[in-house]
């Protein structure tokens, strides 16, 4: 199953009870929105330090260490 989040709002009406989401199928879900919640803050910081200016790699371990 592939699942892209970007953003999202939506309300769920069940129709039928044989239309219901299983607890396995729900986990399922929930699970695949985490990983790509996760995904995508890795993606922000990613970008977010390649943004970043620097002196060089030596300032930033310096940076680090203080």
């Amino acid at each position: 199953m592939e699942v892209q989040i970007n953003e999202i709002v939506s309300s769920i009406r069940t129709v039928d009870q044989q239309q219901l989401l299983s607890p396995k199928l729900i986990q399922r879900l929930i699970h695949e929105v985490m990983r790509a919640m996760d995904e995508r803050d890795v993606h922000r910081r990613r970008v977010n330090d390649e943004r970043k200016i620097t002196s060089g790699v030596r300032d930033e371990q310096e940076g680090e260490s203080e």
